[in-house]
């Protein structure tokens, strides 16, 4: 009779457990399932489980499904670093953004008459006697309107609206957008300008302004030709031809 110690026991224990472990894992080898997969199913080294199922050969289906997946992961992998790069991006913008904040401060009276002239000299009518100012944001078109009013006593019933819009966009909408941000009756717009798609264009475009871009249009001359003189003055010589 075999008379076994308390350590035989627990080898052989240890045996019959690795061996159990080795069968199991072949038998998931067989059936197609990755090295990874197995190990969520066993406990051991990816080493070991790759001597052990090293001579199952697996059918071309198994192959293509794994093959498969790796380049799922792959994919995956690069989703989600492409995702944490945009979320940095985000967050160390938005830092940009508040740092900037801060160092612009609070804007009074003076700044914003000198930032409505900035504008008007960059995007601005300076056809003599042709008051006009143009922008595609709706937070500029807010900001020059009021002060339109403000610095210039421009009331509201002497502003005119226009719109140019893509032929794909919806007109009523814009319409009903721009005269609630201005104040401006739709019945003081102008005839909206469409622009048509092109045929056979291969160009696409990515930043189609989902309102159009929006004209606020004012018939006083002087008010005109005296934002045209703040130009003058601010840049101490001619922005255009006012004569």
């Amino acid at each position: 009779m075999l008379l076994l110690c308390k350590n035989d026991t627990v080898n052989h224990m240890g045996y019959y457990g690795r061996l159990e472990d080795k069968l199991l894992a072949q038998k998931l080898r067989k059936q197609g399932l990755s090295y990874n997969e197995i190990l969520t199913k066993i406990h051991a080294s990816k080493d070991t489980i790759s001597r052990w199922c090293k001579d199952i050969e697996l059918t071309q289906k198994q192959k293509i499904r794994l093959l498969n997946n790796k380049i799922f992961g792959q994919r995956k992998g690069s989703i989600i670093a492409a995702d944490n790069k945009r979320l940095f991006r985000i967050a160390k913008t938005k830092k940009i953004f508040l740092r900037s904040k801060k160092q612009l401060g609070s804007l009074y009276k003076r700044d914003k008459f000198i930032a409505g002239i900035a504008l008007y000299a960059g995007e601005g009518n300076k056809t003599d006697g042709q008051g006009g100012f143009a922008n595609s944001d709706p937070r500029i078109i807010k900001f020059m309107i009021n002060w339109f009013k403000t610095f210039c006593k421009i009331p509201n019933g002497k502003f005119r609206g226009a719109i140019w819009i893509h032929q794909t966009q919806d007109q009523i909408e814009a319409k009903r957008f721009w005269s609630d941000l201005t104040g401006i009756p739709q019945n003081h717009f102008h005839k909206t300008y469409t622009v048509k798609n092109k045929k056979n264009s291969n160009k696409i475009r990515k930043n189609i302004h989902p309102y159009g871009v929006f004209a606020i249009r004012f018939s006083k001359a002087d008010i005109q030709r005296q934002i045209m003189g703040w130009i003058y003055a601010l840049f101490g010589g001619k922005i255009a031809s006012v004569l």
